[in-house]
């Protein structure tokens, strides 16, 4: 397998795409190990990783974020949030938090996350007097509850890949959500005491009253896809066609979708869906020579010859998937490692739902994680700041997730009490 990797990382580091960086390694290595006749396969391999029902999830749920974002709901979103908390000192990193972990409930994923919120709040946070640097790592970091607030892509793929619920990952996501939007609202207030920012006028009750009203229904989304799911009323994938009619209803109720628009969301989310799927499809090949390789199997004992201890295996885990996430998108890793990941969980003993949960963080947080930490060049390019400076102010926040990844690794509750709660 040393041939494998070393085509893989000279690939990758050429700039090559990680779809076909994924492709050309696995097809590759077939040829360089003598099972060139097995190439033949490659492309039923391909059709069968993502000709998955439940996959239908993905474009649908992009659609429905979509379909909000440009029909205004991101704004409403975002005074919604200022109207709570605005009016606090340096208020407007809360309202950046806030309306991340709003916003997280309508798109399941992050880079949509971080540049619809980023465009309108990280120039805001500047002109009410925070470093533009402060402002792009808050809206990078606090990006990642887009996968982790249901709905989640990034759930919806480690459920298809590993037979684990995808209605029992949505909720297993609530509490991990909460706390860190909690960890870093602490951060952002003790951060605007410690710098002097400034304070902002409260909004009268009126205005508040009616940014409630404008903003409830797009609230009210995620509540109808856990509650219809949990309830047996639809599937995962009907629960994302309920939320696509769901948003074309409120878009053209409040009168701010049009034909033009929604045409508009159609393009954006064909172009997301081909590049998630072709993705899917090329590291089905990688899947397939891993198996071919027993690569899972060797890994297990390798570990086991290192400890036996299962806080220990999963501390490696950890260490193993944060490192992953720095380089590559979390669909492929989990494409790429899924069959080493169930031989860990299973080496461990973890409930499946909260192995999950401490896969699915490890590999979002990777997202805001340098050097290659995509959500940090997002808010870099909107803010105009280096990214170096971006990530000297992302570190403290990235380190609050961390340490909200450790208590769900290590405290069963956080992630599988509501789950239990609703059985």
């Amino acid at each position: 397998m040393g041939a494998f990797f070393v085509i893989f990382a000279g690939l990758l580091a050429s700039g090559i795409p990680i779809a076909l960086t994924l492709g050309i390694a696995g097809t590759a290595y077939l040829y360089l190990s003598g099972n060139g006749m097995m190439v033949l396969m490659l492309p039923q391999r391909m059709m069968a990783g993502i000709d998955q029902f439940v996959l239908m999830t993905i474009p649908l749920f992009l659609l429905a974020g979509a379909l909000m974002n440009v029909g205004g709901i991101t704004d409403r979103i975002v005074h919604f949030a200022r109207a709570m908390v605005g009016h606090r000192r340096g208020g407007m990193s809360s309202v950046s938090i806030l309306s991340s972990g709003f916003f997280a409930g309508i798109s399941g994923s992050a880079t949509a996350e971080a540049s619809a919120l980023g465009s309108i709040l990280i120039p805001t946070m500047s002109r009410q007097g925070m470093p533009p640097a402060y402002a792009a790592a808050l809206i990078a970091v606090s990006s990642i509850m887009g996968p982790i607030i249901p709905p989640s892509i990034t759930m919806i793929i480690y459920g298809v890949l590993s037979g684990t619920s995808i209605g029992q990952l949505f909720l297993a996501g609530i509490v991990p959500g909460i706390a860190i939007a909690v960890g870093l609202l602490i951060y952002a207030s003790w951060r605007a005491k410690r710098d002097g920012f400034p304070v902002t006028e409260r909004m009268g009750g009126r205005d508040r009253w009616t940014a409630t009203g404008r903003t409830l229904p797009a609230l009210l989304l995620p509540a109808i896809i856990l509650i219809g799911i949990k309830a047996g009323i639809f599937t995962p994938t009907e629960a994302a066609a309920v939320a696509v009619a769901y948003a074309l209803v409120i878009g053209f109720a409040y009168r701010d979708l049009s034909l033009r628009r929604v045409w508009e969301a159609l393009i954006a989310t064909t172009l997301v869906s081909a590049s998630i799927l072709f993705i899917t499809s090329m590291a089905s090949i990688v899947s397939f020579v891993f198996t071919l390789e027993q690569v899972p199997q060797h890994i297990g004992d390798m570990v086991l010859t290192i400890t036996e201890h299962p806080f220990l295996i999963l501390l490696l885990l950890n260490i193993f998937l944060l490192i992953l996430g720095m380089f590559l998108e979390p669909i492929s890793i989990l494409i790429l490692t899924m069959p080493i990941l169930l031989k860990f969980q299973a080496m461990i003993g973890m409930d499946p739902v909260q192995f999950g949960m401490v896969v699915v963080l490890n590999v979002v947080i990777g997202m805001a994680t340098p050097p290659v930490g995509i959500l940090l060049f997002i808010a870099s390019a909107i803010s105009g700041e280096p990214v170096t400076r971006v990530i000297r102010e992302a570190l403290p926040l990235i380190a609050i997730c961390i340490a909200i990844l450790a208590l769900v690794a290590l405290v069963p509750a956080l992630s599988l009490f509501v789950p239990k709660m609703l059985l």
